[in-house]
């Protein structure tokens, strides 16, 4: 007698087709529910934003560690952005680096639009921020990261969003790809333009769960200490100028570029890094759960339910290999092709014709496989550190 025989006499149909349904509804909901929803209810109850001339001043704060490669380049962008210098005051934190990260810092600390904090110890990114905190000046503080490029307009665009009272937060958007030649349609630039419409459909009908890391900007008086563990301040930050009463909102007009593939390894790692941050911020803010949270609907749609794909693929592959009708097993033969396309996306078969569907099915097997070992973390404790 197989395993799938022993299960099959133990539990009853009944119960593995409401697993197999019930995943299914799960997914469905996950990748194609909740964004039709947001589509209807843009129209429905579309907020545009009262966009406006706004040059108020502003700091521009970046948190770096053993950045010497790409470091002089950032700063250089930053400082030659098209907006007023006068307007404009730089910090930048080193947080422990032991390259020439602190030499370069050296440098650009004789311009006095340039702040520089050097910290020997690494004490993590959201210790680091607290501090750029207390020197920020500006009644907008912009919020970026060393490796990516950002466009010479996006800042003031970016800032055109305050001009609306109700807005706290805006956030820009990451390209991934080359400006020269556009941004990448393979692999995990797949599911970052998926994700993308997302929030510019969040933003749409009301408030964005968060905002990109690499170009994003708050009203100063919004801002709330990080928790010194905090992993995504660029989900907790926006999250409390929700609570605040103040709108979150996404600006595709005001751009940063980085590269589309960092390497299988490191951007697996990057998004277990994402996704553990998504369940500690339910431990770190409870009331993102309760109605103090006046998005907790989109928070618990587009957050909480990715963490539950990973289980729901798991209920539907081991349903449909213990039930017998011709769907079921319908179903247990598209989930074999989908897990070849993956298995040929890793073996790296460019010249296939069907190289875009395995890209497009090998980034959604790592993004749920990194959602796994995300919930080991969180289940054993076990803390995710910030890196480079």
């Amino acid at each position: 007698m197989t395993w799938a025989s022993m299960i099959w006499s133990a539990s009853p149909p009944i119960f593995w087709r409401c697993i197999f349904w019930g995943s299914i509804a799960v997914l469905a909901y996950t990748y194609f529910g909740y964004a039709a929803w947001l589509w209807a209810c843009s129209r429905w109850r579309r907020k545009d934003v009262r966009r406006g001339p706004y040059s108020p001043f502003v700091s521009v704060v970046v948190v770096v560690r053993n950045e010497e490669q790409a470091l002089e380049r950032k700063l250089k962008n930053i400082l030659t952005l098209d907006y007023p210098a006068e307007l404009t005051q730089l910090i930048v934190v080193s947080d422990g680096s032991s390259d020439r990260t602190e030499a370069i810092l050296r440098e650009y600390a004789e311009n006095p639009r340039v702040n520089v904090l050097l910290n020997q110890l690494s004490r993590g990114k959201a210790s680091v921020l607290n501090d750029a905190f207390k020197l920020t000046q500006g009644e907008i503080v912009v919020f970026t990261d060393a490796r990516q490029e950002i466009e010479s307009s996006a800042l003031g665009l970016l800032l055109e969003n305050f001009a609306d009272p109700q807005v706290g937060c805006v956030s820009g958007e990451l390209m991934l790809g080359d400006p020269e030649t556009g941004e990448s349609r393979e692999g995990i630039g797949i599911y970052w333009r998926v994700e993308k419409r997302i929030r510019e459909l969040e933003s749409a009908s009301g408030s964005v769960v968060g905002a990109t890391g690499a170009l994003y900007a708050i009203r100063r008086n919004l801002l709330v200490p990080l928790p010194p563990e905090t992993i995504l301040d660029d989900v907790y930050l926006p999250m409390h100028v929700a609570r605040q009463g103040f709108r979150v909102v996404f600006d595709s007009r005001a751009r940063a570029w980085d590269v589309a593939d960092l390497g299988a390894e490191r951007e697996f790692a990057r998004k277990v890094r994402t996704i553990s941050g998504n369940y500690q911020l339910v431990q770190l803010a409870p009331w993102l759960l309760t109605r103090a949270n006046p998005i907790r609907f989109e928070f618990f749609s587009h957050k909480l339910m990715r963490l539950a794909a990973p289980f729901a693929l798991a209920g539907i592959v081991v349903a449909s290999l213990i039930l017998r009708q011709p769907v079921y097993r319908f179903a247990l033969a598209l989930e074999a092709i989908f897990c070849g396309l993956s298995l040929m996306a890793y073996a790296q078969l460019r010249n296939s014709p069907l190289h875009r569907p395995a890209d497009a099915a090998f980034a959604f097997v790592m993004l749920n496989t990194a959602a796994v070992v995300a919930f080991v973390n969180f289940v054993s404790g076990r803390k995710v550190a910030w890196n480079r």
